[in-house]
């Protein structure tokens, strides 16, 4: 496949850059950040992107979405990165419109997808127990009693966990931490007798709830998938996630490179534009080459999904990895080059940095993708 974008795809970008400049720019986190909005984003703003048919993309025309494919979705992503735009499009439409597709039921689809096309319906993963990303350690326990199943454990980062309408759950039924096998998937309730959301505020902003099950009990209908066997398709949704983590990552990258490149050319230091200095125009080009390697990196990451490559796991590691790598450089360099006033909070480079971390260690950062990029390769 081409590694460029078709036209279809080209108008959905320029939509969505279009839209998010206008109703969703870096000053609306600013507005959030400082009202302590509960929810961590704008409750509007995320229904008018329902309305465009955002929340229905990667939905298929069978539960009553538009089947658009992650390319188009990641053009997407990757400009609400430039405009550090806070909504469930993460949690919900990309992390939990992908695991309901891969382990579902039929019933569950039509029931779940339907309403997350049509913006009713809002959900949140819960997968990590640990400080860091480890979907093998898995040691919350979901014990069988007759057709009920029992929820015992603790679940952190837990992106939109807060607030969301459905939790899906990573628990274990069999095995221990560290096996593959074993692990089951389950919708619950937020609401459910023994479920304690504890919500936290990450540096950007964003929720990122700890949740605790207490005896939490779920019916057997609300298993998605078979028993046991749950780990493939999340292993395949945070594929899918970090492949527009690293989208994500790509915008910040690139409005942080073209704010400080506009800087450059405004201001003055003993006299002369800062941009003439051959130091700073070293490091300007460097940055400038990382950005559009990864440009590539992010697209085929995104086509791989897009065509069930055997290859996408290794390809979404390799992009998360990359971008982790990029974004960092992109947000240090751009502090430093905007100097003192880089560090201000009046001046919104500072936002980029602020969600560049929270957003690289989600799902792994690049030291566990780099590790996971070599074992899949035979290393």
């Amino acid at each position: 496949m081409a590694m460029v974008i078709n036209e279809e795809q080209q108008m959905l970008k320029e939509s969505a850059q279009g839209f998010l400049a206008e109703f969703a720019p870096v000053s609306e986190l600013r507005k959030l950040r400082d009202e302590g909005s509960e929810a961590g984003y704008n409750a509007n703003i995320w229904r008018q992107m329902t309305d465009m048919g955002w929340a229905a993309i990667l939905v298929p025309e069978a539960y009553g979405g538009l089947e658009f494919g992650h390319v188009g979705m990641g053009q997407i992503v990757e400009q609400t990165g430039r405009t550090l735009t806070a909504s469930p499009l993460f949690a919900t439409a990309i992390v939990g419109v992908s695991l309901i597709n891969l382990a579902g039921s039929e019933e569950q689809k039509t029931d779940l997808l339907g309403a997350i096309a049509g913006g009713e319906l809002t959900t949140a993963l819960a997968v990590d127990e640990k400080i860091h990303h480890a979907p093998t350690q898995i040691s919350m326990t979901a014990v069988k009693q007759a057709d009920k199943y029992v929820l015992n454990g603790e679940k952190r980062f837990v992106v939109d966990g807060s607030n969301a309408d459905k939790l899906i759950v990573a628990a274990r039924t069999s095995g221990a931490a560290g096996d593959t096998a074993g692990i089951s998937l389950f919708l619950v309730d937020p609401s459910a007798a023994g479920v304690e959301i504890e919500r936290t505020s990450m540096v950007d902003t964003r929720n990122a709830a700890i949740i605790r099950f207490d005896d939490v009990s779920v019916s057997s209908a609300d298993l998605l998938g078979a028993e046991g066997e749950g780990f493939a398709a999340l292993s395949a949704t945070l594929d899918i996630g970090n492949a527009y983590l690293a989208a994500e990552l790509l915008g910040i990258a690139q409005e942080t490179f073209d704010c400080t490149l506009k800087y450059l050319k405004e201001r003055k230091q003993f006299g002369v534009l800062i941009g003439s200095f051959q130091s700073l125009q070293h490091r300007a080009a460097h940055w400038w080459s990382e950005v559009e390697l990864c440009k590539s990196v992010v697209l085929k990451a995104l086509q791989t999904l897009d065509e069930g490559d055997a290859k996408s796991p290794a390809m979404a590691s390799v992009a998360k990895a990359k971008l982790c790598e990029v974004a960092e450089l992109a947000t240090n360099e751009a502090i430093q080059m905007h100097g003192g006033i880089g560090m201000t909070d009046e001046y919104e480079i500072g936002f980029f940095i602020k969600r560049a971390r929270p957003a690289a260690m989600l799902f792994g950062d690049y030291s566990y993708h780099g590790d996971r990029f070599a074992q899949l390769s035979g290393y």
